[in-house]
């Protein structure tokens, strides 16, 4: 067995795109070559911001034999089926084919044997193939090549069992005319041909190990990279540099700043990761934490550090990729001289924006367009404070709660016009949330500015305090009425304004909060017309069955309930009746009933298909014992499931429904329904419409599959 190894050698891949570039390009080579029969035990893709690696071990030096058997036409068919057959199994001649009784008769068969080639032959293509189908979110071309890249790819390392694979990748060209035009004729640029030959050697760090040098297999490229000042291994580069961070934070007397996502990204910005420390001036930590650290992060990729009692502190993390002969003394002070210029921007910001009040700032939302079809930012305020108010209102919340809303609502966008929002988008709300405590507003109203776009995904915390929860779903439930209004509505691949987010941000809000309202209403009362709260409820009933999902409920145990007896728009009683109808159905009890249920209703739709009629009536308590036992054990249930149904105790519901099994079993095992007499026979068709009644009450269990 043979080792295959990869390497794509090119500038600066953006970070992000670094370990897609590597599983994509381990599929489309494995795809290709189990396609081709050739087999391997491993693949291993890396990456770092100059180079894409993959190794496949296990590979044979040739491909596997291939035995192929065609069944053709019987003996003694035509001439022209035998000369079909015989250009089809690529035969000269019938004899070479064998004759088999197939037990329905003699046929010919051709049995095609194919010695496998040397594997090596089959990887130039392979490895073309791939080049050319890995998929970039963007690509780019460079100098007169027609050839779409990332960037500009500078060679490529291909060796199987230690030895250069021959082939090379070719890249058009169009070169200009030699002579000109002289204005009659279009003169097309001369195509030539260059190409990236495969090879054995690449390079290592860009300032540290500049210069090639050849490696022979995996092990010898990997160990040779690191002598060369490249960490090739992802996590291990990643783990080098949380572990620095750490240590470095502890020496300062700090704990790092939690941030898996700008570990991430860096990871993928040096090759050769050094943890360096540096300051930030003191005249700057009157800002907003927040503010200081998007600027730290999103603009400069610096680590945050924290005090024990999680506090910003004064000092930041910064990874270089490379070691300097100062100690990374230059690098830090030329890191922190960006930071001052950059943090200077946000303290003026933040100073000018302390002088204007939320309130005053209402006038400039008039000049902020929130959708060319739904007018400006400030008519949006007004419908989300008018909307918040309506939802505090409904349920229920006391005066105090309903003014801070009405206030927390009309402020909620203020802080957009703010000089620091503008420089940094990431802080808006939380913004505005510093401003109001400045002007001594109070907290729920403060919170409910910073809190209003929550939850922003699955794992994004929910607002529980009452302003806060009002002013977030007005503020979702707005974004959804209006752009339904002008159908603006989220396709399969799309959803630009993010609508399927805004919905699951209402269920979440609603259901972890365990309020109790009417989505219909809530809807007319944002100005949805009738046809809009209908599609409206239809869409949120496909984002609820999403939801439950993911919790392993099923989507027919929830349709079954919300069908029956109308459409419920209220999303937390619906919720409490799915969650114990789907633990009734998980139980023994649960499950063994639904299914004697639905032979007796099976039973008794038929009898009402022949007589055109629905049974009606209540059954009277006589026949068998086991008749007599089914009428009692519906009366006590009629006596108790219905009220506690009424007072939302699901849970008892199922409980006291579950009871109904034996007598209910007993039942169908042992009488026959469709009894000779005419009488006999309705009152026990009666004991099965009672009986469905009775589920009713609960659910519409046709609805339920399996």
């Amino acid at each position: 067995m043979a080792e295959l190894l990869i390497e794509l050698f090119m500038e600066e891949i953006p970070a992000r795109m670094q370990v897609r570039a590597a599983d994509d390009f381990r599929r489309l080579v494995t795809d290709k070559l189990t396609a081709a029969g050739i087999t391997f035990d491993r693949a291993e893709a890396h990456s770092t911001p100059r180079r894409v690696a993959l190794v496949v071990d296990g590979v044979p030096a040739a491909q596997a034999d291939v035995r192929d058997e065609r069944k053709g036409p019987r003996v003694g068919s035509p001439e022209q089926a035998l000369a079909g057959f015989l250009k089809s199994a690529g035969l000269s001649s019938i004899d070479q084919a064998e004759q088999r009784d197939t037990g329905k008769g003699v046929f010919y068969f051709a049995v095609i044997e194919k010695k496998g080639g040397a594997t090596i032959d089959a990887l130039p293509g392979i490895i073309d193939a791939a080049i050319r189908e890995l998929p970039w979110p963007k690509s780019m071309r460079w100098g007169a090549n027609d050839f779409m890249w990332v960037r500009p790819l500078h060679s490529i390392l291909a060796l199987f069992d230690g030895a250069v694979i021959p082939g090379a990748l070719t890249l058009a060209t169009a070169e200009t005319a030699p002579e000109q035009s002289d204005g009659t004729v279009c003169l097309a640029g001369e195509v030539k041909a260059v190409t990236i030959p495969y090879g054995d050697k690449t390079q290592g760090h860009r300032f540290l190990s500049p210069g090639e040098f050849t490696v022979t297999g995996f092990a010898d490229y990997k160990d040779k990279l690191l002598k060369a000042h490249v960490v090739l291994d992802r996590e291990f580069r990643k783990r080098l540099i949380l572990t620095g961070a750490e240590k470095a934070a502890v020496a300062e007397g700090f704990v790092l700043k939690d941030d898996p996502g700008l570990l991430e990204e860096v990871v993928g910005l040096v090759e050769w990761p050094v943890v360096l420390t540096g300051a930030i001036d003191d005249k700057f930590m009157d800002v907003p934490a927040e503010v200081l650290t998007t600027s730290m992060r999103t603009h400069q990729r610096y680590f945050a550090l924290e005090t024990a009692d999680g506090r910003l502190a004064p000092r930041f993390v910064v990874v270089a990729n490379r070691n300097t002969i100062d100690g990374g003394v230059a690098v830090v002070a030329g890191n922190e001289r960006v930071l001052r210029a950059r943090l200077s921007d946000a303290k003026f910001f933040w100073d000018q924006d302390l002088k204007v009040k939320l309130e005053d700032r209402l006038p400039g939302l008039k000049d902020i367009t929130f959708h060319a079809k739904l007018g400006t930012l400030h008519a949006r305020v007004e419908r989300i404070e008018a909307l918040s108010v309506s939802i505090a209102k409904a349920l229920n919340w006391d005066t105090t709660v309903v003014e801070q809303t009405a206030l927390a609502a009309r402020l909620s966008k203020s802080d957009l016009t703010t000089g620091v929002v503008g420089e940094f988008p990431e802080v808006q709300g939380i913004m505005g949330r510093y401003v109001a405590y400045h002007e001594g507003l109070p907290a729920p109203v403060a919170e409910a500015i910073a809190d209003h776009y929550k939850p922003l995904g699955p794992s994004d915390r929910v607002p529980t305090d009452k302003v806060s929860v009002a002013v977030a779903l007005a503020e979702k439930i707005d974004t959804l009425v209006q752009f339904f209004g002008i159908e603006e509505l989220p396709t399969g691949s799309r959803d630009p304004f993010g609508l399927r987010r805004a919905a699951l941000g209402v269920i979440r809000l609603i259901l972890e909060n365990n309020l109790r309202v009417d989505l219909a209403a809530i809807f007319k009362a944002a100005g949805a017309a009738d046809t809009t709260v209908g599609e409206l409820v239809f869409f949120f009933y496909g984002r609820l069955e999403v939801a439950l999902r993911e919790q392993g409920i099923r989507a027919d145990v929830i349709r079954a309930v919300r069908e029956n007896n109308g459409r419920v728009t209220d999303l937390t009683l619906l919720i409490d009746k799915v969650r114990a109808l789907s633990s009734f159905l998980a139980s023994p009890d649960g499950g063994n009933l639904l299914g004697t249920y639905r032979r007796g209703i099976n039973l008794l739709f038929k009898e009402e298909g022949k007589e055109d009629r629905i049974v009606t009536g209540m059954p009277e308590r006589r026949g068998e014992p086991v008749e007599i036992e089914f009428y009692d054990a519906l009366g006590t249930a009629n006596s108790t499931i219905p009220t506690l149904i009424s007072n939302e105790r699901f849970e008892e519901a199922m409980v006291a429904l579950a009871a109904l099994r034996g007598p209910v079993d007993q039942f169908a095992n042992n009488v026959m329904v469709n009894a000779p007499e005419a009488d006999v026979r309705e009152n026990r068709l009666r004991l099965y419409a009672a009986l469905r009644a009775l589920f009713s009450e609960i659910a519409d269990f046709s609805k339920i599959e399996g």
